[in-house]
């Protein structure tokens, strides 16, 4: 078996960004920007259906974890997704799929 490199401080940005998006409502903001590409607060609010300042405190910890992208125009701040940290996330996903499938099974304990 070969060595795996682990670097902590990577893991941990992973680890971080997976919980923040792990939430259902999160997920579903994160959704809509990567469906409009860029979209400013009052867009997702409406969408949503949710209050404004919900709203606000889930793109602060996007915004935390390095999520999404902020573009300022006037008063209104617009979202887009950091596509590169979903990319670097998703080839670790898919690094972790590919260790998983060639894992050799567990056996089942028998009573």
């Amino acid at each position: 078996m070969e060595k795996l490199e682990l670097n902590s401080d990577q893991i941990q940005k992973a680890a971080e960004l997976l919980k923040a998006v792990a939430h259902p409502l999160r997920l579903k903001i994160v959704k809509l920007i990567n469906e409009k590409g860029e979209v400013n607060v009052n867009v997702i609010y409406n969408t949503l259906k949710i209050e404004q300042s919900i709203t606000s405190q889930h793109l602060k910890m996007l915004r935390g974890v390095e999520a999404v992208d902020t573009r300022r125009d006037g008063k209104k701040i617009y979202y887009t997704l950091n596509a590169e940290r979903f990319n670097i996330l998703s080839r670790a996903v898919a690094v972790v799929d590919e260790y998983k499938s060639k894992a050799p099974a567990k056996k089942k304990a028998t009573k």
